[in-house]
């Protein structure tokens, strides 16, 4: 077939999301207390704005450049089952009563992964704690390269 009138794969739409979530705010959240305090702002954002929350659990795995041009290690490919852990608490937590939720896990790289969620959500914020440590010296902070290459605003909890 290939006619002029069948779409190009380009022109295919996104999957259909719940538009309770469209337009709404991002979080990055992986249970550290910097995500505890950046989900708690995100959540007093939402309600003011009335609009949905997108939380995001990407899955705990090195960046690619730890590996140098080894294979990673077959427990990188595992699924992350802290996110099955984290939805359970966050279904139990009294504070995210009234405030639409719904909790994405993905995996790879957190920056590209939030900034991801943000632009199929056509998210208006993204809200994300600070990184402290070894890994955030080395590798960057995910807060600063989301605020540098994101396409929306990035809110940064301190």
């Amino acid at each position: 077939m290939g006619g002029p009138t069948e779409p190009s794969g380009q022109d295919t739409p996104a999957p259909s999301l719940d538009p309770v979530f469209q337009h709404g705010v991002v979080v990055g959240f992986d249970g550290s207390l910097s995500s505890e305090r950046a989900l708690a702002y995100a959540v007093g954002m939402a309600r003011r704005s009335q609009c949905g929350l997108v939380i995001v659990h990407v899955a705990n795995r090195l960046p690619a450049t730890v590996w140098a041009g080894c294979e990673p290690p077959v427990f990188v490919d595992l699924p992350d089952h802290r996110t099955e852990v984290l939805g359970l608490e966050l279904a139990c937590a009294d504070f995210l009563t009234g405030v639409p939720w719904i909790l994405v896990e993905r995996g790879g790289d957190i920056c590209h992964e939030i900034e991801e969620v943000g632009r199929e959500y056509a998210a208006d914020a993204i809200v994300v704690g600070t990184t402290h440590g070894l890994l955030g010296k080395i590798f960057g902070s995910v807060s600063g390269r989301l605020a540098r290459r994101a396409n929306r605003p990035v809110i940064v909890i301190p």
